[in-house]
């Protein structure tokens, strides 16, 4: 019963990366009007008639987000069969963990709604898009505690992966993206003298350029194949950053930053959560036999 738990929450959170993904396609193509400022309808129907673009990404992107919402409940409604049914684990960490992550989960989709439904009533301001995105990973890094049934352990590389998204969803919304020409500088400079914008873009450069040098840290000082995963998205996402910018912001690189971000986040996550001691205890063979003298 507990592998079903953990296929479900992993279930849930790669739809949440989806959804998460999605979103920043609806944002990239212009479509979250699609469905005018209705909600939860869509142009005042249930099921619109989806001959337009822009209906048809924004209302995959509601689709998607309801699935969310199937998955989550029902995450939270068999994580507390679970506590009904079996005992207590002894070896579950304080905190988030079955099936208290299911129930934070929920809290948190009931917040990304609300936040989902104002951004479209007041027709797309950034801080409410931020917030719905911060939401979201919050949501997604919830899911893999409840897949792993562990709380992450906060992490420099978890804060920075966390406030580089946010950054990036601000330098994105509020129209900064071309605030910069060329890379690693924004033009040329390193204080800024083209104005708010430019700032806001330079500030999310830097916190990406700062993650680089904490999991570089990371990866040299801990072993294992998960920081160097980390530093490995870390790098490809910066590398799709500067192309983004060097190319004139093409909408196809754009999604991939917002994929590869979310990945990195994820990846941090999940390198934070500390193994249970049965995984973290290392594999032994028994030895011999050793029989007691007659």
């Amino acid at each position: 019963m507990t592998r079903r738990f953990s296929s479900l929450a992993w279930s849930a959170a790669v739809c949440t990366y989806l959804l998460i993904v999605l979103g920043a396609v609806v944002r990239i193509t212009g479509s979250g009007l699609g469905c005018g400022d209705h909600w939860p309808l869509c142009n005042g129907h249930l099921f619109p008639p989806l001959n337009d673009i822009g209906t048809v990404i924004e209302w995959s992107h509601r689709l998607v987000a309801a699935l969310v919402s199937i998955l989550v409940l029902a995450l939270a409604f068999y994580g507390w069969l679970l506590s009904r049914r079996l005992p207590r684990d002894p070896g579950l960490a304080p905190g988030v963990g079955k099936p208290t992550a299911a129930y934070v989960a929920v809290s948190l989709l009931v917040i990304q709604v609300l936040l989902g439904a104002i951004t479209v009533k007041l027709e797309l301001p950034a801080w409410s898009i931020v917030l719905h995105l911060g939401t979201a990973m919050l949501l997604l890094a919830t899911l893999l505690s409840a897949a792993r049934a562990r709380s992450p352990a906060l992490s420099p590389v978890m804060v920075l992966a966390f406030v580089t998204v946010l950054f990036g969803a601000l330098t994105a919304n509020l129209g900064a993206a071309a605030a910069c020409h060329g890379f690693p500088l924004c033009n040329g400079e390193i204080w800024m003298s083209a104005g708010p914008l430019a700032w806001i873009q330079w500030i999310h450069r830097l916190l990406a350029y700062s993650l680089a040098m904490v999991a570089l840290v990371w990866a040299l000082r801990t072993p294992g194949r998960t920081p160097k995963i980390v530093l490995g998205l870390i790098v490809l996402q910066i590398t799709i950053g500067a192309a983004v910018v060097l190319l004139g912001l093409p909408s196809g690189l754009q999604a991939a930053h917002v994929a590869i971000g979310t990945a990195v986040w994820s990846a941090a996550v999940l390198g934070a959560i500390a193994p249970s001691e049965k995984e973290a205890a290392p594999r032994t063979s028994p030895g011999p036999r050793i029989d007691a003298a007659p």
